[in-house]
């Protein structure tokens, strides 16, 4: 017993360690693979992937995934608790809300660990969760979910995105593209940008009357 006792002392110390210091090197390193995109190469689908600095893309990309996904990023420290219990409710009540994750959460899951719903995935997430927003901070938690969230099959980033719909880069982008960019990050599988009707369109125009206000109400100030 005491043998296996300090065998779940050695593992934790080394998991604690182990992650502070990846979290630490993608402090400065951009996120070279994660498990989500090896799971398109494993099911035999190429990656496209063209990573940008967020002080090279268009603010416009950052201010809409704000508005799309997360409207408090700038002021939650990892977790929005008012949004989780407002999920939690409209579940309970039968109506289809989204999970509550914020950015932050979207980040850690999709930088280190695999997509999928279980408790253990949920709780090494807001261990991430708690150890990017400490050490990352706002900016970078935005540049590298940004640079490694789906934006379409084997897809990833806002800039790979903006090259495959509108055959540009995501340096200039208006509000309206960089909208249907953040309106397919929930469903980046079935969702393409350019559709031009239908919900993604409907949902792309509402997150860019979005951008105008959240900008002016300070939502967005931690990413410029």
């Amino acid at each position: 017993m005491g043998r296996l006792v300090k065998w779940l002392i050695r593992a934790i110390l080394i998991f604690v360690i182990g992650s502070v210091l990846i979290v630490i090197v993608y402090r400065f390193v951009p996120p070279p693979f994660t498990l989500t995109m090896a799971g398109d190469v494993i099911g035999g689908r190429s990656i496209n992937k063209d990573w940008m600095p967020l002080s090279r893309m268009d603010p416009n990309m950052a201010r809409a995934a704000i508005s799309a996904e997360d409207g408090n990023f700038c002021r939650h420290h990892g977790f929005d608790f008012t949004a989780i219990e407002k999920a939690m409710s409209g579940n309970e009540a039968g109506r289809h809300y989204r999970g509550g994750s914020t950015i932050s959460q979207q980040t850690a899951k999709n930088a280190f660990l695999w997509q999928g719903r279980s408790w253990v995935r949920k709780g090494l997430e807001a261990w991430f969760t708690v150890l990017i927003e400490n050490i990352w901070g706002k900016r970078r938690i935005m540049e590298v979910y940004l640079n490694i969230a789906e934006t379409g099959l084997g897809t990833y980033g806002a800039n790979a995105g903006a090259e495959r719909y509108f055959r540009h880069d995501a340096s200039h982008l208006t509000p309206t593209e960089a909208a249907r960019i953040a309106a397919i990050l929930p469903l980046p599988k079935k969702r393409a940008a350019i559709d031009p009707h239908g919900f993604v369109r409907r949902y792309g125009d509402r997150i860019a009357g979005r951008i105008g206000p959240m900008v002016r109400g300070g939502y967005t100030g931690c990413v410029g």
